[in-house]
């Protein structure tokens, strides 16, 4: 069984409405629903926003449902210059930027005695999701691309932190959640891979930006995470 979360609502809605032989469970406050999306037995649930809330549900994910892997998908806001509102982002790492321990001599973004900061995401899963990725590129105009993926409890709307977000930490894309459910991943050695579309670019128009094209950002990555499940499905994977 794969683990599929989204923060919002509207990140994982049209999962949803593909989704047959559906059972809803209530845990800890959120709804975890279980089904076959592309004939894919998959459990689907809305974290809401921030690493804590993120990481409750990967934990519950692992944990009650012992899925195989996660997938978490989304909306974010561009670092990379040649990123796009639309545009896509398949995690090969996952990074917190908001951890910030440098008075004590470790750099932005390390967490201070643990031996790994930056996670990575699954190579399989990786390869899975940009070989769906071709088939989405040729029905729109869209830049799919690997990179690595920022999270911290911060709405980025100002460009000089982009900046820095980019060329410090080597960020192509900056989120809320992604991180979080790679640590707990990494600390349960299950496979993840993150998934976002571009809702805004992070600069000082993102808060107009993520309202005006949330709903267009998070429909690509339901569509990229559906044929996703069909190459599983295809190689025999799950």
């Amino acid at each position: 069984m794969i683990g599929i979360i989204g923060a919002m609502d509207v990140e994982i809605e049209q999962l949803l409405l593909n989704m047959e032989r559906t059972k809803s469970e209530e845990r800890f406050g959120n709804n975890f629903i279980t089904g076959v999306l592309a004939d894919v037995p998959v459990v689907i649930t809305k974290s809401g926003v921030g690493k804590v809330n993120a990481s409750i549900s990967a934990f519950s994910l692992i944990r009650d449902y012992n899925v195989s892997a996660i997938v978490f998908i989304g909306v974010a806001g561009a670092l990379h210059p040649e990123l796009n509102i639309g545009d896509m982002i398949v995690s090969t790492s996952c990074q917190e930027h908001d951890i910030d321990a440098s008075s004590l001599g470790f750099p932005r973004g390390t967490i201070p005695y643990q031996s790994v900061s930056e996670y990575q995401a699954d190579p399989d899963l990786v390869q899975t999701a940009l070989k769906a990725a071709t088939e989405l590129e040729s029905l729109e105009s869209i830049n799919v691309r690997s990179g690595k993926v920022l999270s911290g409890d911060q709405f980025i709307s100002d460009r000089s932190i982009v900046k820095f977000l980019h060329q410090e930490l080597g960020g192509d894309c900056v989120e809320m959640e992604g991180a979080a459910v790679a640590h707990v991943c990494y600390q349960t050695s299950t496979p993840f891979v993150v998934i976002r579309s571009m809702s805004d670019r992070a600069d000082n128009e993102a808060p107009v930006d993520f309202v005006k094209f949330t709903e267009l950002a998070a429909i690509r990555s339901c569509n990229l995470v559906t044929s996703m499940l069909h190459l599983l499905r295809e190689d025999r994977v799950v």
